[in-house]
């Protein structure tokens, strides 16, 4: 049996969108459950969850009083009944043939873990909306995330979106932890390869995930994700990636070279190239967008997405390092 588990929490916008594709499945229903674990959602999202529930027997509900992730897939994988597991997201549509592949793909490849590429989309209309999900999408602002970028050929990779497990890793590797807001998936990705297991990110599949829909929204999330990486790190006896240093380093050069910009000039010259060529990296990369999209007024949102993302996930990290070395307690909340 196939068990799939989906943790929502004020997903009313896209809920529907979401079940609909679950629905569209090509997947046998009868060797088939889906548990929504619920964070006690204030909008309508139980209630259409519930009037699905109602028609199709292999849709339950299940209560996540503690509002976060890591509870709620903890929650989901004590109830669940297979032998494979399926780990979904509520403001996401998948492919018909979704769980078909991913299943199939887990046993041909003998893997642990698989997952496909995110094809980030606009919740709205508007140029900002577009411009949030085009720095998503981007190898400027993602770096090396192939799941969000893109690639062309299935790759051994450290971690997947919506992963598809074989139930005995958690017996291997444990659960979800509960301490990480942010970057469960990562932390627990980890913890499988360091007992010797393989991830793999299969390219043709490839799920709509929809961005946020404020630039607010945006920093705050990236700031999680920052602030959790130095804990995740921590846990995991691993040193910070490449990507994760650049932005660390650029947000202390932002700070530092602020400061000694004042007292000398050569600081300044240096502190001032940077930063243009920073923005012209920005500018060059909404271009790109631009040629695609036909709308001008990515211009002005679309580099200072850029800068929101690099900065709060750079400060997150920095404010993590420090909660570390002076054993402050990690606390951030729900971001939707």
């Amino acid at each position: 049996m196939l068990s799939v588990i989906c943790p929502v929490y004020n997903e009313e916008k896209y809920i529907s969108k979401c079940i609909e594709s679950l629905l569209q499945q090509d997947f046998p229903k009868e060797d088939l459950e889906i548990l929504f674990v619920d964070g006690m959602s204030n909008d309508k999202t139980r209630d259409t969850i519930a009037s699905y529930a109602d028609k199709y027997t292999f849709i339950k509900i299940l209560d996540n009083p503690h509002r976060i992730v890591p509870y709620a897939m903890n929650e989901g994988i004590k109830a669940s009944k297979g032998d494979i597991i399926i780990r979904l997201d509520g403001h996401v549509e998948y492919p018909s043939n979704y769980f078909s592949v991913l299943v199939n793909k887990l046993k041909e490849l003998e893997a642990d873990n698989v997952g496909g590429l995110c094809e980030t989309l606009p919740c709205g209309s508007s140029a900002k909306e577009l411009a949030i999900a085009e720095v998503l999408s981007s190898s400027f602002g993602m770096g090396n995330s192939y799941f969000r970028i893109g690639c062309n050929e299935v790759k051994r990779v450290d971690t997947v979106p919506f992963g598809c497990f074989k139930r005995d890793v958690f017996d291997k590797v444990g659960l979800y932890d509960t301490e990480l807001i942010r970057n469960q998936d990562d932390e627990l990705n980890g913890r499988i390869i360091k007992n010797g297991g393989k991830i793999f990110l299969i390219p043709s599949i490839v799920t709509k995930y929809y961005a946020r829909d404020k630039i607010s929204k945006v920093r705050k999330m990236f700031y999680q994700y920052g602030l959790y990486k130095p804990l995740v790190n921590k846990k995991l006896g691993s040193p910070a990636t490449l990507r994760q240093f650049f932005l660390l380093a650029f947000v202390v050069g932002l700070l530092l070279g602020a400061s000694l910009s004042c007292i000398n000039l050569i600081f300044a010259t240096l502190y001032f190239s940077v930063l243009l060529i920073y923005m012209l990296l920005a500018y060059w990369f909404t271009l790109k967008s631009i040629g695609k999209t036909r709308r001008w007024k990515l211009l002005y949102y679309q580099p200072l997405i850029y800068l929101t993302v690099h900065v709060s996930y750079g400060w997150g990290y920095l404010v993590g390092i420090y909660k570390i070395i002076f054993n402050r307690p990690f606390n951030a909340e729900s971001n939707r």
